[in-house]
């Protein structure tokens, strides 16, 4: 796990991580505890590297590891 959130960051990953960070933060401040969870969820496919900020679904390669 911890070479998971350590290696093969991509600027996708960066990209989800970052935007994932801004939902969470511009969503606790207006109190919109919803979008807090979506946010949530893309931080943790940028941090975590699932899903389409692993990469493995561009250009139809759906492998999983």
């Amino acid at each position: 796990m911890k070479e998971r959130i350590l290696k093969n960051w991509s600027f996708i990953r960066i990209a989800y991580l970052l935007l994932g960070l801004l939902i969470v933060i511009q969503s606790v401040m207006a109190h919109e505890w919803l979008l807090v969870a979506f946010g949530g969820y893309f931080v943790a496919m940028g941090l975590f590297a699932f899903g389409c900020a692993s990469g493995n679904c561009n250009g139809g390669n759906c492998d999983v590891d």
